[in-house]
């Protein structure tokens, strides 16, 4: 099943970024009792918490949040991406390494190979994840065309100068001071 959640708090409003993701992970125990991981990169003020229910990739290879090979994307992922397998033979074949058997490295490597859009249009599953893309100084947050995996956001004290806050699971984003 797995849960994510992660805020964009671009006005430094949120004192304490990594134990306020670390309470939102918290929420989603359930959702995934085999791992948990948070990441905040304080110079873009954007943070991923993940809660994770290992399995395709049983192995610490597939912990999340996870970054690309190139260290540009940051994504954590909810779901699965059934071609995987057959994506991963071919980006492989176009010179992409793997350290696990995960389909959000495969994700990650399609990602960077042919943008996120080209990307997506060639994945077959069903998936809700935040991509964070460190680079372009953008999040991107996804959802499969049929919408099966939840993916929840609003914005905390306002638009103008709150915390943009997401969540596999709507309490998750009360923790968000």
């Amino acid at each position: 099943m797995c849960g994510f959640a992660g805020i964009v708090d671009l006005a430094a409003r949120v004192d304490d970024p990594l134990a306020t993701l670390a309470a939102m992970a918290r929420t989603l125990v359930h959702r995934g009792p085999d791992d948990e991981g948070v990441s905040f990169d304080a110079a873009l003020r954007t943070g991923l918490a993940f809660r994770r229910l290992a399995i395709l990739d049983l192995s610490p290879a597939g912990h999340q949040p996870m970054r690309s090979a190139s260290g540009r994307y940051e994504i954590a992922f909810n779901g699965e991406v059934y071609n995987a397998p057959a994506l991963a033979t071919e980006l492989a074949a176009a010179g992409a390494r793997w350290r696990g058997h995960s389909d959000t490295e495969v994700m990650l490597a399609a990602i960077e190979a042919w943008g996120l859009h080209a990307a997506l249009a060639r994945f077959a599953g069903m998936f809700a994840f935040a991509l964070h893309d460190r680079r372009d100084r953008c999040l991107h947050l996804v959802r499969d065309r049929m919408g099966i995996k939840p993916l929840h956001y609003t914005w905390v004290g306002g638009e103008q100068a709150g915390v943009f806050a997401f969540a596999s699971e709507l309490k998750a984003l009360l923790r968000v001071p």
